[in-house]
């Protein structure tokens, strides 16, 4: 892109390409956990891995994923991010799925380290959809030993905070009650709660 000394990519296609992995990836562990159904989870790995390996060794512009993100926020203006972390953090997590491969796929098991690295994995799509914080690209930086350039939000400038990004102390105390209510709720309504839902047409009938 003009007016950039490296290369970019459009942060806001990424996110909604994370976003699209995270729900897949939250159902395909959802259901091998609960229901011992690892064959969703076998073809997600699958999946995420020929999507990572155009990403990182061809080029992320052909990218499944990306290009329905790029189809999802066409009409969105762009947010130009570095491509160096970003591809950084794909290989990082080209590696924990490469791993899953062999654990789930080929060994056709299930043990604690895959079920740690589909945590990770989760946590980073998180971060990446929901928040706009990609966990690789922090640790680029903390790798090559130098600040990545082009970060989502700036977060890579040393900025000072606006006025509607501070939290004061009533804002803190409002988190910690709002905590404080939800573990008194389950210690009060727990019993009542583990009942059964009943039909509604059956209790009105």
């Amino acid at each position: 892109m003009e007016g950039y000394e490296i290369p970019v990519l459009n942060e806001r296609e990424i996110r909604a390409a994370a976003g699209i992995f995270f729900v897949f990836a939250f159902l395909s562990v959802l259901l091998a956990v609960l229901n011992k159904n690892f064959v969703v989870l076998k073809y997600f790995i699958l999946a995420f891995l020929v999507d990572f390996i155009i990403r990182v060794f061809i080029n992320p512009r052909y990218s499944p994923t990306l290009i329905i993100g790029r189809l999802i926020v066409r009409r969105q203006v762009p947010e130009y991010v570095g491509a160096a972390q970003k591809k950084f953090a794909w290989v990082f997590g080209l590696i924990l799925v490469l791993i899953m491969l062999v654990l789930v796929v080929f060994v056709n098991s299930y043990s604690p380290i895959s079920g740690l690295i589909c945590l990770i994995c989760l946590i980073f799509l998180l971060f990446e959809s929901a928040f706009g914080i990609c966990l690789g690209c922090l640790f680029y930086g903390w790798y090559f030993g130098k600040k990545a350039k082009y970060c989502p939000g700036e977060v890579c400038e040393v900025n000072a905070r606006h006025e509607i990004q501070k939290t004061n102390w009533i804002q803190l105390l409002i988190v910690i009650g709002f905590i404080a209510f939800i573990i008194l709720s389950i210690y009060f309504f727990n019993h009542s709660f583990k009942v059964a839902p009943r039909d509604l047409f059956k209790i009105i009938g």
